[in-house]
């Protein structure tokens, strides 16, 4: 019989996810892959990025965590992704 995957991400959670990015205007990661070449074949992609990530096999380039100043004089946390090998 079928084994289920090792992580319950409902592919609703992976669309939310999508929406969220288009509308906040998303750019191209460290792959340089735009928001519009994603859109081209999306389906296919939410459906591959879904599977990977429910099936364990993803694993996102490492990210720099560098503390910036703000103008209050605090500090908040910025993440710089690290260009893919």
């Amino acid at each position: 019989m079928g084994q289920a995957k090792p992580y319950d991400i409902p592919k609703r959670w992976v669309w939310e996810a999508y929406k969220r990015v288009k509308a906040n205007r998303g750019a191209a990661g460290v792959d340089e892959q735009s928001i519009e070449v994603f859109e081209a074949d999306l389906q296919s992609n939410l459906y591959k990025l879904w599977n990977r990530m429910s099936s364990g096999s993803y694993f996102p380039p490492p990210v720099k965590r560098v503390q910036i100043d703000k103008r209050d004089g605090g500090k908040r946390p910025l993440g710089i992704p690290t260009p893919l090998a």
